[in-house]
């Protein structure tokens, strides 16, 4: 997908993230354009998180800047990364186990009726909660559910659906096909690919399975150690030549550490 051709919504540029004498990431660049869905591959270490925190608000690059919808942007916190339009949905997932699903989807956002008391608006904020889950295609038995109810997969479909009930144009997704099963892995690729088809939302997402990860996403980039070493259309792009560009890395490191 040429960024010639649709609008770029998020741009990192020479992003440089140093922790003392660590460096997480170094001089990465890339970029997310509109409606695509874009797969970050990479092993443990390889920066992936680090660069997921920076683009959410949750850290400061060292160096380096990012750009949203144009604009060139200091993104000072997660709140104000929200108040651009960027959400991420942690393999954690922050949901309160106790609480119902309608109240989880609108948790630190919850509605107040309009006349006193300004009491929970509940009434609201169920409706609202069926609204989201009918037009992503999320199936639940009642939004009066606890969330530690549901299972894997019906937990990841309600945290992507507050992100998408918040007016979310940029979703990042931190590993949301992991320690699932088939059934519900399936469950989670089908939102994703029905997100897509709207047409509204920007999709980037963290993975580890190559072949999954391919299936899904329009374009990849794979890091290592902190750089990005591959970049290239998902149709352009086969297992085998990720297995290999991984195996010749760790080739070159061990002969050098040796």
């Amino acid at each position: 997908m040429s960024t010639t051709e649709v609008e770029v919504t998020l741009r990192a540029a020479g992003v440089t993230k140093r922790f003392g004498a660590v460096v997480a990431l170094s001089g990465v660049s890339m970029h997310l354009d509109r409606g695509e869905i874009l797969g970050i591959l990479g092993d443990n270490g390889a920066g992936k998180s680090t660069l997921m925190k920076i683009l959410t608000g949750y850290m400061q690059p060292t160096t380096g800047t990012l750009v949203v919808r144009g604009k060139e942007m200091v993104i000072r916190s997660v709140d104000h990364a929200r108040s651009l339009g960027i959400e991420c949905v942690y393999q954690d997932l922050a949901l309160v186990p106790g609480l119902s699903i309608y109240h989880n989807m609108f948790l630190n956002r919850e509605s107040l009726r309009r006349i006193p008391p300004f009491m929970l608006d509940n009434r609201r904020m169920r409706q609202r909660a069926e609204a989201v889950l009918a037009d992503i295609g999320v199936v639940v038995p009642s939004v009066e559910m606890e969330s530690e109810q549901l299972s894997g997969g019906q937990r990841q479909a309600i945290a992507v659906a507050r992100t998408v009930s918040s007016d979310a144009s940029i979703l990042l997704l931190d590993e949301p096909l992991a320690a699932m099963g088939a059934r519900e892995s399936a469950l989670i690729v089908d939102l994703i690919m029905r997100l897509k088809a709207k047409g509204a939302l920007s999709i980037a997402m963290i993975m580890h399975n190559y072949a999954q990860t391919l299936d899904i996403a329009d374009r990849i980039i794979l890091m290592q150690h902190g750089e990005i070493t591959y970049e290239n259309d998902s149709a352009k792009t086969s297992v085998a030549e990720l297995m290999e560009i991984v195996r010749r890395e760790y080739r070159t490191y061990y002969r050098g550490a040796a």
